[in-house]
């Protein structure tokens, strides 16, 4: 810390946009460098804990669940001769696949709502009574209402 600029968590956040909390995450977990602690126990960071959280925030825009960023970025401490690349594209084969099934039962919900806009476009336009198909409903009124009290 001799003469390097250093911030605390706080202004980390403010540069970053991340809230403190998620940044003591992201440091628990290892994935951002720091310098120490002050003497009042305050987390410290250099400049280059910006380009961490550049890179974390990046990769979660991704998809990638934190779990797997922690992953690569223990791999990418630990060996620095062996590219990293190969491992990340691996994760993000995995990522298209994960997204992929999301995006088709995001399209099945979608054709379901179709399904049921079209079976219930009268009701839906005001047209006819959601009521007239419910078991429990008479045309003089509700048998009972929800609750079982007449």
């Amino acid at each position: 810390m001799n003469g390097t600029p250093v911030m605390t968590i706080g202004r980390l956040s403010r540069r970053t946009g991340v809230p403190v909390k998620v940044l003591r995450e992201y440091e628990d977990m290892g994935l951002i460098y720091t310098v120490g602690r002050s003497a009042g126990n305050y987390r410290l960071f250099g400049e280059e804990a910006l380009w961490c959280v550049g890179v974390v925030s990046g990769l979660r825009t991704l998809g990638l669940t934190l779990a797997e960023i922690q992953e690569l970025a223990a791999g990418y401490l630990a060996q620095a001769g062996e590219p990293v690349g190969p491992r990340l594209a691996g994760v993000l084969k995995a990522v298209r696949a994960r997204t992929e099934r999301r995006v088709a039962e995001l399209q099945e919900r979608l054709r379901r709502l179709d399904e049921f806009e079209t079976a219930a476009a009268a009701e839906l336009a005001g047209r006819a009574e959601f009521r007239a198909q419910d078991p429990h409903f008479r045309r003089d009124g509700l048998d009972s209402p929800p609750g079982g009290r007449p």
